[in-house]
């Protein structure tokens, strides 16, 4: 007789598992145990949903099904989130469920749910043995469906009483399953894909997390380099090719995606990552040629259908490549390549400016501008000896384009659904699936890699307890948790503003701008001590020298770490998501011009601009209308002011990002003599060099006032 537990172990065992993720509880916790006996490692998490999007990282790193164990009922009700994020990344899981005994099915039994009608439609395969003897084949074929073709999520439901009974079942061990089914593309699309290329005036590459899980990196850098196409890679497809490479156009990527008329997409899907393929944001002539493990995805979008193939990224770049031969793409400097190389020069420009700002707190740019170096200090990029994981809205979304990769798959994000909650799991399998001796599938290297953790506060918050997680397998995870006190900015810029918005929201005063907004977070959260509680190290950090030495500290720790970077929490910029669709679109307003703005220095004339205004803009344009008219004429510090960074010369007002630093600077040390009393406390808090203001106070309607036109409400509201 054969306990089920041992059953189950014995077929992941057979399969080639050697890692379990999840958390213990009846009836899987002997799962788990009987694993140990085999030598399974298993690492429990503090929930199963950070279990799931750990297992599902696993088999992006390791190229294998990372294997999570759950409870049934809330066990996977938790891991549910697991599942489509898997299928939406391409990622292979497997999840093994508890569930209630087969014999009291339907009578509200203990945590029962019918998880099978629940997962069918999402999972890739959901599925529940019969019988004792079919648990290793379900199993199997599970893990199969997961890994073979397009990868994604499996499922596999476990009655109780197969668990925990004996069995009298035969040892027929299960053949293992060494890799997935790899295909080539006809050789006849080949040609065509190898002419458009040759045809194209501006050629472009894209590499997604899909060429990384493929191994492609020998072929793709040997066609970048023997061609001489630039490229730009998604997020997790940085590193395929070094960032380093000088055909790597990331920093022109908007220029590249615009310009370029033959596009070889290669692993990544044409979603909102890559604006669908369509533009604006893309040629609206470009042929888009897709690679993709998956047939469904050719032709969607603005791929191309004809000339996009499906198959297995590493072969069909080597078709490609076979065809090409010696081709190179245009010897001498194109319009394309002369585009490419300004729109570089001043995105890069323009972020050494971000990175040298030296007010306190520091921003993100200039904070990551530290880490980075005293990292590259202590660990050379080109060496592929840190991993980085990262999640958070600004904290991710800043520090992608920051942080240079040599080595593909040393990178891990929010990916394609933008899940926040995955991060400190992510780290606890980068660990696992680099650090720990003979790793599954082909993620191990011989050299340890240090795990680096960069966090927003509000998704440190989601996973946070998974630090113990860390110090219990001893894994010497340095996390950087960012710390603006809000989800993608802060409320305030000080503790008192904060206690008294506080105040205002517990006893439910929360008109406009008095209570703590939706976004709010704690100020300043201690979250450093969440490393000390666990038996590691927490460092709070406000300066750049503070930084520096917590990061260097932090790399050498052999125990988790967790550095608390006090940062600038930008409570005066507006939150913007121009980046999606669905962002809401900017409305127009209609104010009749000219209008007066009255102040304490006198009432202030703001002329009509030119074109139409939009809500925002017209607050915007009164408010530094009014700054403006208060230097005198032809004053040399008012040309200062109204010629932009560019060197232009403006006349009514100064785009937003655009006004001069040292102008800015120079508005600041006048305010309380040249402005308004209001306008001038504004300047003082204001740190960004542009003026943002809450526009929806102002009423759009106007009225005469001794026969003078007033606007109503306060432009400076919110400051």
């Amino acid at each position: 007789m054969t306990y089920g537990a041992k059953i189950i172990a014995q077929a992941l065992h057979d399969l080639g598992v050697r890692v379990l993720f999840g958390l213990p509880g009846l009836p899987v916790t002997d799962i788990g145990q009987e694993g140990l006996y085999l030598g399974i490692r298993f690492i429990g998490f503090r929930n199963e949903q950070a279990a799931a999007y750990a297992a599902t990282a696993y088999g992006y790193l390791t190229g294998k099904p990372g294997v999570c164990i759950c409870v049934g009922g809330p066990g996977v009700f938790h891991v549910l989130a697991g599942i489509p994020h898997a299928n939406a990344n391409s990622w292979p899981l497997l999840v093994l469920a508890g569930s209630s005994e087969t014999h009291n099915a339907g009578r509200g039994a203990f945590q029962e749910v019918d998880a099978i009608t629940l997962l069918s439609p999402i999972a890739k395969l959901a599925v529940r043995p019969p019988s004792p003897e079919l648990i290793p084949t379900f199993i199997k074929d599970a893990y199969r469906a997961a890994w073979f073709g397009r990868p994604g999520a499996a499922f596999v439901d476990l009655p109780a009483n197969l668990i925990l009974g004996h069995h009298d079942v035969p040892r027929n061990q299960l053949p293992a399953l060494t890799e997935a089914p790899l295909s080539m593309a006809p050789e006849a699309k080949i040609r065509d894909i190898v002419n458009a290329l040759k045809s194209a005036q501006a050629p472009l590459i894209v590499i997604g997390k899909g060429a990384a899980y493929a191994r492609s990196e020998a072929q793709l850098r040997r066609l970048v380099e023997s061609t001489g196409i630039p490229f730009v890679p998604t997020p997790m497809g940085k590193g395929v090719v070094p960032d380093s490479s000088t055909y790597n156009v990331s920093a022109a990527r908007s220029t590249a995606l615009k310009e370029a008329d033959v596009v070889l997409v290669l692993g990544a899907r044409l979603n909102w990552i890559l604006s669908f393929g369509l533009p604006p944001k893309w040629n609206p002539t470009a042929k888009i040629i897709q690679v993709d493990i998956c047939p469904d995805e050719l032709g969607k979008n603005g791929g191309h259908p004809t000339l996009s193939v499906a198959g297995d990224i590493a072969l069909v770049v080597d078709q490609i490549q076979a065809q090409l031969g010696s081709w190179q793409w245009q010897g001498k400097p194109s319009q394309f390549q002369r585009s490419l190389q300004a729109a570089r020069s001043k995105n890069e420009d323009k972020a050494a400016k971000k990175a040298a700002i030296t007010k306190l707190p520091m921003p993100y740019e200039r904070a990551y501008d530290i880490i980075k170096k005293t990292l590259n200090g202590l660990s050379k990029p080109e060496n592929g000896d840190i991993v980085y994981v990262s999640e958070g809205a600004n904290a991710m979304d800043i520090s992608r384009s920051i942080f240079g990769l040599e080595h593909p798959r040393t990178k891990l994000d929010a990916g394609t659904y933008a899940t926040m909650g995955v991060g400190l799991g992510y780290a606890v399998v980068a660990y696992a699936a680099y650090n720990f001796p003979d790793p599954e599938g082909s993620a191990g290297s011989k050299e340890r890699k240090k795990i680096v953790c960069i966090e927003g506060d509000s998704a440190f918050g989601f996973s946070g307890m998974e630090v113990e997680t860390m110090a219990r397998f001893q894994m010497d995870v340095l996390i950087f948790v960012m710390n603006n006190s809000g989800l993608y900015r802060g409320d305030t810029d000080s503790a008192d503003k904060w206690e008294e918005k506080r105040r205002n929201t517990v006893t439910g005063t929360t008109t406009t701008g008095a209570g703590l907004t939706a976004w709010a977070l704690g100020y300043e959260t201690k979250y450093h001590k969440m490393a000390e509680m666990a038996g590691g190290i927490g460092y709070e950090v406000r300066t750049p020298e503070e930084l520096r030495k917590a990061t260097e500290r932090g790399f050498k720790a052999k125990v988790p770490v967790v550095v608390n970077v006090i940062i600038d929490p930008q409570a005066d910029l507006p939150m913007d998501f121009s980046w999606l669709d669905m962002a809401p679109p900017k409305k127009e307003a209609k104010f009749p011009f000219p209008c007066l703005v009255e102040s304490d220095r006198g009432i202030i004339v703001v002329k009509k601009p030119r074109g139409p205004v939009r809500k925002q803009e017209l607050a915007t344009l009164i408010l530094l209308r009014t700054m403006y008219t208060n230097f005198p004429e032809g004053d040399p510090e008012l040309e200062k002011l109204m010629t932009d960074q560019d060197g232009r010369r403006r006349h009514i007002t100064i785009p937003p990002g655009k006004i001069a630093w040292d102008a800015w600077e120079m508005l600041k040390s006048k305010a309380d003599d040249r402005l308004p009393s209001q306008m001038a406390e504004m300047a003082h808090k204001t740190r960004t060099p542009f003026v943002q203001c809450i526009a929806d106070v102002i009423s759009p309607q106007n009225f005469y006032m001794d026969d003078k036109v007033v606007l109503i409400g306060d432009s400076l509201a919110g400051f």
